[in-house]
């Protein structure tokens, strides 16, 4: 499946992976992982200083990152894959 083009949202797709974010999120989403890496860095902060929602937060973050098809990276773009 190419990602040529646009996303739904109108805007390129991001240069981001929806697979790496969510892995990230669910292996290391208590220090903010997959949050640091698609630039949400607010919310990686608040994921770090709460070790993850002390687990949930980070694991259902992450389980969003893989099966949502509209999360996005911090410039709005649309995650690939």
């Amino acid at each position: 499946m190419a990602f040529s083009g646009t996303a739904p949202n109108g805007q390129p797709y991001s240069d981001k992976s929806k697979i790496t974010a969510g892995l990230l999120q669910i292996f290391l989403g208590g220090l903010g992982i997959g949050r640091f890496y698609t630039g949400h860095t607010g919310m990686a902060i608040a994921q770090l200083l709460t070790c993850g929602g002390l687990g949930f937060w980070s694991l259902i973050d992450g389980i969003l990152f893989l099966t949502s098809k509209d999360r996005t990276d911090k410039q709005g773009r649309v995650l690939r894959g």
